[in-house]
This record gives C-alpha cells, structure tokens and sequence, in this order.
C-alpha cells in the first residue's frame, strides 16, 4: 500500500514539473468508468472552450485513497481538485486540505440543490447517484416496482447484497429501516437490521467480485442492489441482461462533492474548472453520458438521460444526513456482524 503510494506521489510530481510552465490542472477522482464518462463529457469540452488550460485526470480507485494521496501531500500540493464522497470529503475538511467553494470560487454555487451543500464541508456536491435493484433480465421477466420484491421466496439463494461498511449496504440499511417502519435512522436501524435479517438466508454473497453488476449481468444471480449509474452503463453494455429498477418507494442519494485543494498550484484555473462542472452545460452532458443525476437546479437534462436517473423523484428521496451517519457507522457495521451475517445460509 506503502509502495504504490509512493509511487502515485512520484508520478504526479513528475507531471507537475513538466507541465510548471502551463495552466495544468490536476483533478484526482475515480478511476475506470467514471474517469472515461466524465473526461468525455466535461473535461474534453472545458479544454475547448479554455485551450489555455490543461486537465490532467488522476484516476484512484476510491475516495479513501484519494484523500491518503492529498494528506501525503498537504505540505506540498500537486493535486488541484478533487471529486470524493461527501463523508470522505467531510474528514478532509477538518483536516485543512480545502479552501471553501462558494461563490466566490462558482457563481453556480447558488442555484445547486440544498442536499448538495454539507454544513462543515468545503466542497459542495456535484453528481447525485441513488440505490436501485438490478436484476437478470432472463429470471427476473417484469422489472420489480418494490424493495419488497428482494424479500420475494422465488429469488432465495439467487440474491447478491454488498454488506457494510461498503456504502451500499449501509444505504440498504436505511431504506430497509424506513419499509420496516423505522423513523429515524440516525438514531435507531433496529427495524432495518431485523428485516435484512429476514433476507438474509437468500442472499447468495455479501461480497460481490468484482462487483455486484458482472454477475447479474452473467446470469450468476437474480437480483441485486447496485449504484443508479454505473448500472445504467452496464445495463447498456449487457445488451439488456441487466435491468435497472427504481423502486415505488424512492431510495437514497450518495453525494460526490468537488473540493479545492488549500494551496494548490493552478489557482484560479482550478476555480474555473470548479465553476464550469458546476454548471448546467456541464451537468447535463454528465448526466446524458453516465446517469448521475445533477446537483444544479437549473440543468435541462435530456428526457432520453431523464428517464435514466432520479431527477424526476427527488420528493421520494430520503434525505440521508451522511455526516449523521458516519457517528454511527460503527454501531451499524456491528449489527450486521451479529445479527445479520450468522442467519446467511
């Protein structure tokens, strides 16, 4: 782990040098897919419309690694801005790595949704992506229209839940909390525990390799949760095997916030880079090329793109207060240890 920091750090210190005399920015997010997606469809057109600047993407596979590489480098900062999960990017706040984005940094700043800004962290959010159920298309003939179809007796064994801590799982908890009649999340998922645990017999993995789509996809299993836009992706790039559902009920978001990193070298590049992915041209060819719906309220999504996300439910959303979540995410993790994960089969 050692190593292969050292040598990220290496690297981006040789691409700095090189490219000290030019309008470089550094923007670190993650890698596969999403790199591809989003290069696509922001940063090709901002290096058009501002040829002067330079975007060098520094892919990493998730926000933890990304917020080792930038405390690695807090004396002396090679990455300019970062796109990292709002509680991830809440821990980088206190810890000094950002300058606040505002409006000073974005006019834009003022017409993203609420949830798209944190109390307590610097950054504000950027992409909105929800839970759903994915599902083989060969065994699962109507797509499911509720939660409850997971708890459904045909599909036992033939059920995939990435456990927590993974994200998803702990999104799953919730909405589990909130169908189970639970109020209030923050403070009591016994509810949601108790009827995962119903669940928890049919559930053929809790570890998914190397994810949660290939093997609904592959016919592996039947049905499973998953991310909104990495699972629209796949559900193209399966040839319709794999299908998306949003359930009835709604689901909850995770929150992808853009940060700024305190003291970094492209300076007000960095900001315009900020102002332009948060704007509606921006969002909207994000949301076209990969399903995340927007974070700024004045963006036209495509109807072919819309029908794809969430923007259209964002009143059956629930509100998930992920700094709320992280006080308790440890005494979430234990009740799945003993009080889910024994009653598998």
């Amino acid at each position: 782990m050692f190593a292969k920091l050292s040598i990220a750090v290496s690297a981006l210190t040789i691409a700095a040098v090189s490219s000290a005399s030019a309008e470089t920015i550094t923007l670190t997010a993650y890698s596969g897919i999403f790199q591809d997606h989003y290069t696509k469809a922001v940063i090709e057109p901002f290096m058009k419309k501002y040829p002067d600047i330079t975007v060098q993407f520094y892919g990493m596979p998730n926000s933890a690694q990304m917020l080792g590489t930038l405390r690695a480098q807090k004396s002396s900062p090679q990455i300019d801005v970062a796109i990292l999960d709002v509680s991830v990017a809440k821990a980088g706040t206190d810890e000094g790595l950002f300058d606040k984005v505002d409006e000073s940094v974005s006019p834009n700043v003022k017409d993203l949704y609420p949830n798209a800004r944190t109390e307590g962290v610097a950054g504000v959010g950027v992409t909105f992506d929800n839970l759903v159920i994915i599902y083989n298309t060969d065994q699962v003939k109507d797509a499911p229209k509720s939660w409850n179809a997971l708890w459904d007796k045909q599909y036992e064994g033939k059920l995939i839940i990435p456990a927590v801590p993974d994200i998803q799982g702990t999104t799953f908890t919730i909405i589990a909390n909130k169908l189970a009649g639970g109020t209030d999340y923050k403070s009591d998922v016994s509810a949601g525990i108790a009827k995962i645990g119903e669940l928890a017999p049919g559930v053929q993995t809790w570890e998914p390799k190397p994810d949660v789509y290939a093997p609904i996809a592959n016919g592996q299993a039947a049905m499973a949760i998953g991310w909104n836009a990495r699972a629209q992706i796949y559900s193209l790039t399966s040839g319709g095997k794999l299908g998306v559902a949003l359930p009835e009920e709604g689901s909850g978001f995770q929150i992808n916030t853009i940060n700024l990193v305190k003291n970094a070298p492209a300076g007000d590049a960095a900001k315009k880079f900020i102002d332009y992915a948060l704007s509606p041209e921006a969002q909207a060819a994000f949301t076209s090329e990969m399903f995340y719906a927007p974070t700024n309220s004045k963006t036209v999504v495509a109807e072919a793109a819309l029908k794809r996300t969430a923007a259209d439910d964002m009143d059956k959303m629930i509100d998930i207060d992920w700094l709320a979540v992280a006080k308790v995410r440890d005494s979430i993790t234990e009740q799945w240890r003993r009080r889910i994960i024994p009653l598998s089969r």
